[in-house]
Order: structure tokens, then C-alpha cells, then sequence
């Protein structure tokens, strides 16, 4: 862990109960995605941040199944915000991926996480389009849920070398990332392939689940990264902050997730990028 952030000394939480809960919201998601009309596509912050009626409702609906399931919890979500406040939190993500959403593209995601304090404890993240589930519980590994309903143990990739590897990132919102672009130039010179799919949780959970040899994100979210950071470490791979630190709650961007035997050198070529694009 990085940051001078406290211990958290609340009360434990019952994991058991968390990842049913945390699984009963992304079936909640999956739900409102099938039976809820996109609706008019409104803007936030920019023309750029988009958000859909599909957003709000499945975030309302996951507040209220939390407020039930744990009402001594607080929760932070991406459309209706909030604070940690010293108790267990949850946070959330009821689509990540908006744009593509807005556009017709099924590649977009739910992401649900819980951590005491900046400790993560449980990670859901669901793929709607492809009716799976990523899991992951600290201590007790990954594991993917698909639509025969059976929970298969995941591992990251057994990659030694970026060369032929892909390595996934995303855009800061609809702009490279300082650095992201000189990243790509250097990758390709490794014989790199790198994807850009428009879900940044999906992004970091495709590490975990072993289909990419790693992930770079120019900035940590918990809503969007916190369920996704955790299946990746559960399932073997390594978190590296900006700085080229081990952490499970990477801060200081642009973070690196990937398989142990890239990540290395992948953190590298990320903090040469950066410092290139200064």
C-alpha cells in the first residue's frame, strides 16, 4: 500500500456475505441493461461525458440493494457521488464504458468493489454483452463466472516478454493521457500490440483474467478501478503505481497492472513516457 493513508479499525466484514451481495448487484445491473431504454444520451461535465438513463437506474438500484444488505456502509458512485467516512465502502460503477454504450458498441461493464479503509476486500465486475462474471475476494484468488453459471479459477498471463504480448490502455476521458501516446510508440518498438476497447474496468480485469499481459491507466478511480485492481492481484498479476511502487491502491498515475513477468518492464516504459512527455 502507498499514501499515508490510516489503518482501518472499524468493524470486520462478513466476505462470505459481501461477494453474494456484490454478486446479487451485478445481476441488478444486468437487469436494468436488458429492460431499461437507453433514453435521451445528457452530457456532464463536457460534450464528451455522456451518461444515460441506464446509468442512473442501475446505480439507484444497487444503492438501495446495499442500503438493505449493509446499511452500516457508506457507498461512492460514479453518477450520484459520496465520501468515504471511516466505515467499510463500496464503490461503484454502474456502467463503465458510457460512450460505447451511447453508441451502440457492447463493450461496457458493471464494476462494484468493497475496501476498509484503501484495503480492497471484494471485487465484482460484471460483462453484460458476454454474460460473465469476474470475482475476486482478498486471500481466496479470481475466478469468472460464466453463463453456465460456474465459477472457474483465473490466473494472469504466464508472458515474459512484451514482445507479441497485448498490452491494453484507455484514454482520459477522450484524450491521451500525458505520456499515453509516447507509450504506444515505445510498445510498438517491442513488437507490442495495444488495444484500446473504451471500458477501463473491463481493461484491468482483461489482466486477471488472463487475456491481456497488462493494463496501463493514466489515472486510479476507485469506482471505475478498485473491483478490477483486485481480481487482477488475486489472480497473480502486479499493481504498480506511477512511481514504479507495488501498491492495491495506485494513486500516484498512471498505474501499470500486469503479469509478473512483465510488469517490470512495463512500469518502466510507462515512467520513461511520462517523463518524455513533460
Amino acid at each position: 500500500m502507498t499514501g499515508d493513508h490510516p489503518a482501518y479499525d472499524g468493524p470486520e466484514v462478513d466476505l462470505d456475505r459481501a461477494l453474494t451481495v456484490a454478486l446479487e448487484c451485478a445481476e441488478i445491473a444486468a437487469a436494468v441493461l436488458q429492460s431499461t431504454d437507453r433514453g435521451e444520451v445528457r452530457t456532464k461535465a463536457h460534450v464528451a461525458d455522456v451518461v444515460t438513463d441506464i446509468d442512473l437506474a442501475t446505480e439507484r438500484a444497487v444503492r438501495a440493494h446495499l442500503a438493505t444488505a449493509f446499511p452500516g456502509h457508506d457507498v461512492v458512485g460514479e453518477e450520484f457521488g459520496g465520501t468515504e467516512a471511516g466505515r467499510p465502502t463500496w464503490y461503484c460503477d454502474p456502467v463503465d464504458g458510457t460512450t460505447n454504450l451511447a453508441a451502440g458498441l457492447p463493450w461496457t461493464s458493471f464494476s462494484l468493489g468493497l475496501a476498509a479503509g484503501r484495503q480492497p476486500l471484494v471485487g465484482v465486475v460484471a460483462d453484460p454483452w458476454r454474460h460473465e462474471v469476474h470475482m475476486a475476494v482478498v486471500g481466496r484468488g479470481a475466478h469468472r463466472r460464466g453463463s453456465d453459471g460456474l465459477d472457474v479459477p483465473v490466473t494472469a498471463s504466464p508472458a515474459q516478454s512484451l514482445a507479441g504480448a497485448v498490452v491494453l490502455t484507455e484514454w482520459a476521458s477522450h484524450v491521451p493521457w500525458p505520456g499515453m501516446l509516447e507509450l504506444l510508440d515505445v510498445l510498438g518498438e517491442e513488437m507490442c500490440t495495444t488495444r484500446i476497447m473504451g471500458s477501463g474496468t473491463l481493461t484491468v480485469a482483461s489482466v486477471g483474467a488472463g487475456r491481456a499481459a497488462g493494463a496501463v491507466i493514466g489515472e486510479f478511480h476507485p469506482e471505475d478501478h478498485l473491483a478490477a485492481v483486485l481480481i487482477g492481484l488475486e489472480a497473480g498479476a502486479v499493481v504498480l503505481d506511477g512511481l514504479g511502487r507495488a501498491s492495491r491502491w495506485p494513486d500516484e498515475g498512471p498505474f501499470v497492472v500486469a503479469a509478473p513477468g512483465v510488469a517490470v518492464r512495463l512500469g518502466a516504459l510507462v515512467r520513461e513516457s511520462a517523463a518524455a512527455a513533460e
